[in-house]
């Protein structure tokens, strides 16, 4: 007869040791699995990139409805357990009861709530799972101020999920610098100096005294008297075991849950693991010492001999473009001496302490790649006196290393950690190798090296190489989707080579898996064909992502979002009254001037988009396209009319370029900006495409960026006419639509193809020039249309997406 196994707490803990459990012994447990989430396991770790939208729900689940039934596991998930009689071995939910041979507790930790007046407020969240990231998600709007109380890892990638999502966010913290447990003054000043870059307000020092409002969050105040606006606060400024249930059994309970060697609790049948334990003196709160938790838990269970033995671990912080590692101890003590390298012009800093001949501690910023074997220095112990001299350059330069990139990860000892998420060390990667596993994809399913946050893909790809020598193929670039092992640029290419004019000619002549793609390649290929064929081929609404199905921004709330083009940000009192006149007529909740010099209705019902649309149409306002991949805006300054700095008429250009380009497709969102003047108030240097005005004509610059990641314009040309400046514009969009990859910005394509490739055809050679503007008036032609004008409301509403298909969405 199956022993009887229940299970609190659906976590990744829980979730890695029934994995080891199931692997070791498939039949051997009837298995009862409690969640008070109404969920199963998924990858916490991810919750930032959810919360930035970098990554959607589905894409972090680790176990599925699927496994839990393929391993009859009974889920009973929503159902918070309240009490577990020891004597009857029995546990007791609120809806029934589940009686055990051998219980694992893994209830987790619960965040701390600072007790300040005004923490109960509707719009106060905490940080620690779905439900809280999801609160956030539905407060964030463009505009809105977020106040994160806390700067560690979790506030800061709140803070840095809220600001991409366009909300204006302060962090607020208690000491003097940010990560103060994992960085020194120096990385912390770095840290804020980059998140401040970001738009992301850092004040230091911070004490909270209340949290203000009536009804709901408006402000919070600190002990200084300094006050900052709020619709929403997050606080992250800690978590506590969660010990509720352990306590009231009866079971022996400290600042945690108190476990033995083996992840036995003080009653023999119950085990306990995850954040809720505390194991000689020490609490957890990193997933790597919880995976090798779930490792002794599972043995233990199995009868098998297993001891837990903490391991330091390191830290680095899921914040896109900051490149963080910490390890060890580095504070300041006597006997302790400092190794530090410095490049302010790259943003570098590195710090290594040491103490008789050993490394104790490490802190990099901006260039972690050494990070692993720094730590695996750390984690045993090696002396450091023969590579003393040349220790901060990393494992590259020790023994007469040459330039080999591959010297690094070479040199590092089999037990070094590669991935810290999953515990796997450098010599459990060499044993898959072995057995035959020889690329990434095998890598991960064998050892789960890099399958977590996927900071150490890098890393294990060395490691591929170095150990498979000349047999190592480097990774293919990444395929379209699973229904093809093509990638963009070969599909690209074939339909050019081959003539191919249709989706299925596509799909059929170059072997697609399904017959008739899928959510991702659809709207690739409908891209390619639009852009490749624009007289021949004819555009597929379904093969769109829902806002361009249906040609307005959905919002969260399932209504949607109407922005008229302004040509240049220029607009009319008649258009303004128009604008009034639809915003009162349809109820609109929020008219908002957009970042773009345009304004936005947001909030209209989906049923109302067609009227309201007419209303603006009949004022002669079309469509601004907020919603394609295609021309947003074009932003400028009011030029050489008004401004007393002016050097040329930068509206008249901005109008000129808009009425050109717009309803073009494009791989991605383009934005443009005219300044002026060198003051750049349009801020053209942060723009796909920008124009600078100076006093001897007009300087164009391509491939910047504002949003995830920001990046300065790269200079493609200076022209003395606005004639010029236009074509070579125009002739830059053309080159990017016959050429990107679909959904690649601008500054992606150009890292790949070079500018100075681009600028070859689109400046030096004129008649490439002149053929590429030809092409792209010959699709502007066909394609530049509003889609509410009359003549396409029908198409518009036959295009239209139910709301249960909105299953995907590019990133923005």
């Amino acid at each position: 007869m199956k022993r009887k196994l229940v299970v609190i707490g659906a976590g990744m803990a829980s979730g890695r040791m029934l994995e080891h459990l199931l692997a070791a012994d498939p039949d051997g447990w009837d298995i009862t699995l409690f969640n008070a989430e109404p969920r199963g396991n998924y990858n916490r770790i991810m919750l930032s990139p959810v919360l930035s939208g970098e990554k959607t729900w589905d894409e972090i689940v680790t176990h599925d409805e699927a496994w839990y039934a393929a391993n009859r596991i009974a889920c009973r998930f929503g159902e918070p357990v309240v009490r577990i009689d020891r004597q009857a071995r029995v546990v007791h939910s609120n809806r029934g009861s589940a009686p055990y041979d051998k219980l694992v507790i893994a209830t987790g930790s619960a965040p701390f709530v600072i007790p300040v007046p005004g923490r109960d407020l509707p719009g106060v969240v905490t940080y620690r799972d779905l439900d809280d990231t999801n609160a956030m998600i539905a407060a964030a709007r463009p505009g809105a101020k977020a106040v994160v109380i806390g700067g560690g890892l979790l506030g800061l990638e709140a803070a840095a999920g809220l600001r991409q999502r366009g909300m204006e966010v302060t962090v607020i913290h208690l000491m003097g610098h940010l990560m103060e447990r994992q960085l020194d003054p120096a990385a912390g000043y770095l840290l804020q100096r980059d998140l401040e870059r970001r738009g992301i307000r850092v004040h230091c020092r911070g004490s909270t005294a209340a949290i203000l409002g009536k009804d709901r969050v408006e402000g919070v105040l600190l002990e200084d008297n300094t006050g900052y606006e709020a619709d929403l606060v997050c606080m992250a400024v800690g978590i506590r075991p969660e010990t509720r249930l352990a306590v009231d059994a009866h079971l022996e309970v400290a600042r945690g849950i108190v476990v033995d060697d083996r992840m036995v609790t003080s009653d023999p049948d119950i085990l306990a693991l995850g954040e809720c334990v505390e194991h000689d003196g020490q609490l957890f709160g990193l997933v790597a010492p919880l995976y090798d938790q779930a490792k002794v838990a599972a043995a233990t269970l199995m009868g098998q001999d297993a001891a837990f033995r903490p391991v330091q671990t390191a830290t680095k912080l899921k914040v896109t473009g900051v490149d963080l590692f910490s390890a060890g101890d580095f504070a300041d003590k006597p006997g302790r001496e400092d190794i530090v390298f410095r490049d302010p012009a790259r943003g570098v800093y590195k710090r290594l302490v040491i103490e008789q001949d050993r490394l104790i501690g490490a802190v990099m910023y901006g260039d972690t790649a050494d990070g692993s074997w720094f730590f695996g220095l750390i984690k045993d112990a090696t002396s450091i006196a023969p590579m003393r001299d040349t220790l901060i350059f990393g494992p590259t330069y020790q023994g007469g290393a040459t330039a080999n990139p591959l010297a690094a990860v070479a040199a590092l000892p089999p037990e070094a950690e590669i991935c810290g998420c999953n515990g796997v060390c450098k010599g459990t990667i060499l044993t898959a190798i072995e057995g035959g596993a020889t690329t990434l994809a095998e890598i991960r399913a064998t050892t789960k090296a890099s399958a977590s946050c996927g900071t150490c893909t890098g890393l294990v790809e060395q490691v591929l190489a170095s150990a498979l020598g000349d047999a190592f193929e480097k990774p293919a670039a990444q395929p379209i989707c699973g229904c093809t092992d093509l990638t963009h640029e070969d599909v690209r290419r074939l339909i050019k080579a081959r003539g191919l004019k249709s989706m299925p000619a596509v799909m059929q002549e170059l072997g697609w898996k399904t017959s008739c793609g899928c959510a991702t390649c659809r709207p690739a290929l409908n891209y390619y064909l639009l852009a490749d064929w624009p007289g021949e081929y004819r555009d597929d609404p379904q093969s769109r992502f829902v806002n361009e199905r249906n040609h307005a921004n959905i919002q969260k709330d399932g209504t949607f979002s109407v922005v008229p083009r302004m040509w240049g940000g220029v607009t009319t009192p008649a258009e303004l009254r128009a604008i009034a006149d639809a915003a009162e007529k349809y109820a609109v909740p929020m008219v908002k001037v957009t970042g773009g010099q345009r304004i936005d209705l947001l909030g209209v019902r989906k049923e109302d988009l067609p009227a309201i649309w007419a209303d603006l149409n009949a004022a002669g306002l079309v469509s601004g396209h907020a919603y394609a991949k295609g021309l947003r805006t074009v932003k400028t300054c009011v030029g050489s009319d008004f401004c007393r700095f002016g050097t040329q008429d930068s509206t008249g250009l901005g109008i000129r370029l808009e009425k050109r380009l717009w309803g073009s497709w494009t791989p991605h969102k383009v934005k443009l900006a005219v300044s002026g003047c060198p003051r750049n108030c349009a801020e053209a240097t942060c723009k796909d495409v920008g124009i600078v005005c100076v006093e001897s004509g007009y300087e164009i610059g391509v491939g910047g960026a504002a949003g995830m990641d920001v990046k300065e314009t790269e200079r493609l040309a200076k022209v003395a006419t606005e004639d010029e400046a236009i074509e070579i514009v125009v002739a830059f969009v053309q080159l990017y639509r016959e050429h990107a990859k679909y959904l690649d910005r601008p500054y992606k394509w150009l890292a790949k193809v070079g500018l100075d490739w681009v600028r070859a055809q689109v400046v030096e050679d004129r008649a490439s020039r002149a053929a590429l503007v030809a092409r792209f008036d010959l699709s502007q032609s066909i394609h530049q249309r509003d889609p509410w004008a009359e003549r396409a409301i029908p198409q518009a509403r036959a295009g239209f997406a139910p709301l249960a298909d909105l299953t995907r969405e590019a990133a923005e």
